[in-house]
């Protein structure tokens, strides 16, 4: 064991899931930080000698991650490296007394919403007065902004209400607040996330308010791109779409999962919608929207799938045509609905459909993208690398959508707006030059 010195705690905390995990982990570092705590992110020097694990319980792949991740911290521990090892986030929420009695080494377990017990392990205080004061871990011109806890949903395949409990929005006041902290720290684009973006205001404001949080926002000065990720297209506010299109700063983006387009399937989901009601409200949004872009999300080898109900959701991506498709395999997870279901599709078989679909996506985006040829376009410089910058137009989000590689002898400051005309497009990537 380490023998213990007079050298001052260094906290490294270690994020995995998705881009919710990273704000808890921003918020938790900007606590520690008020605290008089050292604490870094992902720390590459190796010169911590505490760390806190923010894991990830949604699906087989990332619970694997995640203990894997764990493990590696214990044996550090174990070889007198480490002092101690927490572990919080959504593997913790759901697995905690599994996990405490196999992994006996980890100091003390937290679920999802224990922040200021996290703190108590290091004699600090939870200070309320640090409202949307965090320590980013992304590059400094953008950011997340959860403007919501938990969700109501009862999706057959989701276990993130296990995790994450019930939907708690945050008030708009707050939301602007911590979006002019932002601002003055160099942000310049925010991402909109939430469990579910849609239920937003519900429970504070008895109505869905994202249209009245969207105004807000775009008000704030400095705040030059607002992008909306997670929103559920069953009860959709279209008042939404009315404020996108007034509003200059908003992106013409739009992130809504849809998970499937088979009836069978939809309803076997719990996802509250039908086939022909998405089809209604994708079209409201294009006309309400023109040029908007459209992300979605797609599940394959749900219990009961059949090559049939892969054939018509290739079908509606062919007649959509969205801009950005992520898809994954379905997980089969305990404790939801969907469990009770016999996971009768293959795991080669799940891979083989969702490779499937997304090569039918994959021909969509390159005409898509072959189409910008010649056009000029607002883009954000995210970094250099190779020898090349790289950045996005509004239409695409950080790492999940295209990115505009960008050939320049010019120096092109990082996280600053330049216009570019499209010389080449790939599947997924566009090449520009600079324009006066």
């Amino acid at each position: 064991m380490k023998a213990k010195t007079l050298k001052k705690d260094k906290v490294n905390i270690i994020t995995l899931g998705c881009s919710k995990n990273l704000v808890d982990s921003e918020v938790l570092s900007g606590q520690l930080a008020a605290n008089d705590i050292d604490v870094v992110h992902e720390n590459a020097k190796l010169d911590h000698n505490i760390v806190v694990v923010n894991t990830c319980g949604f699906i087989d792949k990332a619970k694997e991650e995640s203990i894997n991740t764990i493990l590696d911290q214990v044996e550090l521990k174990r070889r007198g490296k480490l002092d101690k090892v927490y572990v919080t986030g959504c593997l913790s929420e759901r697995y905690r007394g599994d996990l405490e009695a196999e992994m006996p080494e980890v100091d003390a377990w937290f679920g999802t919403l224990e922040l200021p017990l996290i703190l108590k392990q290091f004699e600090a205080d939870y200070k309320a007065e640090l409202l949307g004061e965090r320590m980013l871990s992304t590059p400094k011109h953008y950011a997340y902004l959860k403007i919501a806890e938990g969700c109501n949903r009862t999706c057959s395949f989701c276990a993130i209400p296990l995790m994450r409990g019930k939907h708690i929005s945050r008030s708009i006041e707050d939301l602007v607040t911590e979006a002019e902290s932002l601002v003055q720290k160099g942000v310049k684009e925010v991402m909109l996330i939430a469990q579910e973006l849609t239920y937003y205001g519900l429970d504070l404001y008895k109505e869905r308010a994202l249209p009245k949080l969207l105004d807000a926002l775009a008000d704030v000065k400095g705040l030059e791109w607002i992008r909306l990720h997670y929103a559920y297209p069953s009860k959709f506010p279209l008042e939404i779409l009315e404020v996108m299109q007034r509003r200059d700063n908003i992106c013409k983006y739009l992130d809504m999962p849809l998970q499937h387009a088979s009836n069978s399937m939809l309803k076997a989901m719990r996802r509250n919608i039908t086939r022909e009601e998405m089809s209604e409200l994708i079209h409201q949004i294009k006309a309400a929207v023109p040029g908007i872009c459209l992300r979605t999300t797609l599940i394959a080898g749900f219990p009961g799938e059949t090559e049939e109900d892969v054939e018509e959701l290739k079908a509606f991506l062919q007649e959509h045509r969205f801009d950005r498709v992520g898809i994954f395999s379905y997980s089969h997870e305990e404790n939801t609905s969907a469990y009770d279901l016999v996971d009768n599709v293959p795991a080669e078989v799940k891979a083989a459909r969702a490779q499937e679909i997304m090569e039918v996506q994959q021909e969509i985006s390159y005409e898509k993208n072959q189409e910008k040829i010649g056009k000029v376009f607002k883009v954000l410089i995210d970094k250099k690398e190779a020898g090349r910058y790289l950045g996005r137009t509004e239409f695409d989000s950080v790492e999940v959508d295209n990115e505009v590689v960008i050939h320049s002898t010019k120096k092109l400051p990082i996280g600053e707006f330049v216009q570019v005309k499209i010389t080449k497009a790939y599947d997924y990537d566009l090449e520009g030059e600079v324009v006066a």
